[in-house]
C-alpha cells in the first residue's frame, strides 16, 4: 500500500481515521469534508497507535502500521481460526488463543498473533485432552471450551515462565547452541547508503566476522542469507524456525535525516500489552552494555518491537542497530575492520554471558574472546565471566 501521512487525503484516509476512532484514539466524525483528510490529530493518533503496539512512532501509515491497525480490529471468536498455510491468519484474536492455551498448560510458542503450526499443534492437543474434534479449527464448540476453564499456570505469565526455563536448562556451554546470525538486507537492497558505503555490506562482513567466533567456541552458527540474496523478513524467520535455532541475530545500521544522530540500539520482540519475550530482553540488554563499554557509542536504548522477524521467530531474537551511516563519526568507526572486530567480540560474549544467568559474573567489558574460548574449550585455569 501507498504511504500515508499528514496532508495526504483520500479513501484511504477515510478508513484510517475509522479504525482509530474504534480504538478510541480519535474524536467522533466532524464535517464530511474533513474525513478524507490526513491531519495533525490523525498524525498524532497513529502515534500513540504505533507507540502501544511496539512500532516506530514516525505518524505514518505503511505497511507495518496498517497491518497492526487490522489486526487489532480482530476479537477472540469474530471469526474461526485455523492454520492456512499460504496466508496465515494474524491478528490480536489469534494472540488471545494463543494466550489462552498458554493459561491451559499448552505450547503454542510465543504468543505474537500469528496463527502457525506449533499453534495448531497446541489446539489440537487442547481439542484431544477435553473431547472436542481435534481439527486444529477454533470453532464455537472450542471457543465455549477454552472460556469455560480455568488457569492450569500459575505464577507468571506462561509464556515467560516457558522460555526462562529453556534458558535455565539450556546450560552454561556454548557449545552446540545453535545461533542464526542474519545480517541485514543483502543482493540488490544494499539498505541505508552514504558516501558509497552500504549497509548490506558492513553488515555481511560483522557477521561473517560473528559466525567465526561462535565456530571456535563450538556453536553451530548459520547465516540467514548469502551475499547476494536478500530473503523477506518471514523468509529469515522461517529458515530459524525450520533451522531449530536457540537464538537469532539481526545486524542493522540506522539512518537519520539528522547527520547529528548518532549511536547504538537494540530490539527485541514485546506488543506493549503484556506479551514480550524476557530472554529476548535480558539478551538485548546485555549487548547493549556490552557493546557501549567496548564502543563508547551513544546509548539509544534497549526496546520493545513487533516487527515481523521479532515476532515471527520462535525464538529469542534481537536486532542490533550499529550506529548510523548518515553520521560521520559512526560511519568512520563502522569501516573499520578493527571496530568491527570489536562488535563481533562483544556480542559473543554478551551471548555467553546470558547463558551464565549472572552466575560466576565480572565487569561488563572485561571479558575477551580469548577468555570465552579458553573456557569453552577447557584450558587453562577457569576464567569468570
Amino acid at each position: 500500500m501507498q504511504l500515508l501521512r499528514r496532508g495526504d487525503s483520500g479513501p484511504a484516509v477515510v478508513e484510517i481515521r475509522a479504525k482509530l476512532r474504534e480504538y478510541g484514539l480519535l474524536a467522533p466524525p466532524g464535517p464530511a469534508p474533513s474525513e478524507n483528510y490526513f491531519d495533525d490529530d490523525v498524525e498524532h493518533a497513529v502515534q500513540a497507535f504505533q507507540q502501544r503496539r511496539g512500532l516506530i512512532t514516525d505518524g505514518i501509515v505503511g505497511h507495518a502500521t496498517y497491518r497492526a491497525l487490522r489486526e487489532a480490529s480482530w476479537k477472540l471468536g469474530d471469526r474461526m481460526l485455523a492454520l492456512l498455510i499460504s496466508s496465515p491468519m494474524s491478528g490480536d484474536d489469534v494472540a488471545q488463543l494463543q494466550e489462552r492455551l498458554l493459561e491451559l498448560g499448552y505450547d503454542p510458542g510465543r504468543p505474537g498473533g500469528v496463527f502457525d503450526d506449533m499453534t495448531e499443534n497446541a489446539l489440537r492437543g487442547f481439542q484431544r485432552d477435553y473431547g472436542l474434534t481435534p481439527d486444529g479449527v477454533c470453532g464455537p464448540a472450542t471457543l465455549r471450551s477454552l472460556r469455560q476453564l480455568g488457569r492450569k499456570v500459575t505464577g507468571g505469565r506462561p509464556g515467560l515462565l516457558r522460555e526462562q526455563e529453556l534458558l535455565r536448562r539450556a546450560g552454561p556451554r556454548l557449545r552446540g547452541k545453535r545461533i542464526v546470525v542474519d545480517p541485514g538486507h543483502g543482493g540488490q537492497d544494499r539498505g541505508v547508503q552514504v558516501s558509497g558505503v552500504d549497509e548490506a555490506g558492513l553488515v555481511w562482513d560483522l557477521g561473517r566476522r560473528l559466525v567465526g567466533r561462535m565456530a571456535a567456541t563450538g556453536m553451530e552458527a548459520l547465516l540467514s542469507r548469502r551475499e547476494d540474496t536478500c530473503p523477506t523478513d518471514a523468509e529469515r524467520a522461517a529458515f530459524a524456525n525450520a533451522a531449530g535455532a536457540d537464538l537469532v541475530l539481526s545486524l542493522h545500521t540506522d539512518a537519520n535525516q539528522s547527520m547529528h544522530a548518532h549511536g547504538l540500539a537494540t530490539f527485541h520482540f514485546g506488543n506493549g500489552s503484556g506479551a514480550t519475550s524476557t530472554v529476548g530482553e535480558a539478551l538485548a540488554g546485555l549487548i547493549q552494555r556490552e557493546l557501549l563499554t567496548r564502543t563508547a557509542m551513544l546509548d539509544c536504548g534497549s526496546q520493545a518491537r513487533t516487527w515481523e522477524l521479532l515476532r515471527l521467530t520462535r525464538m529469542p531474537t534481537v536486532r542490533v542497530e550499529i550506529g548510523y551511516l548518515t553520521n560521520m563519526g559512526d560511519r568512520q568507526k563502522l569501516l573499520d575492520p578493527a571496530f568491527r572486530d570489536i562488535v563481533a567480540e562483544g556480542i559473543l560474549v554478551a551471548v555467553k554471558r546470558l547463558y551464565l544467568l549472572g552466575q560466576d559474573d565480572q565487569p561488563t567489558g572485561t571479558f575477551t574472546f580469548s577468555d570465552v574460548l579458553a573456557r569453552e574449550l577447557g584450558r587453562g585455569q577457569a576464567q569468570a565471566i
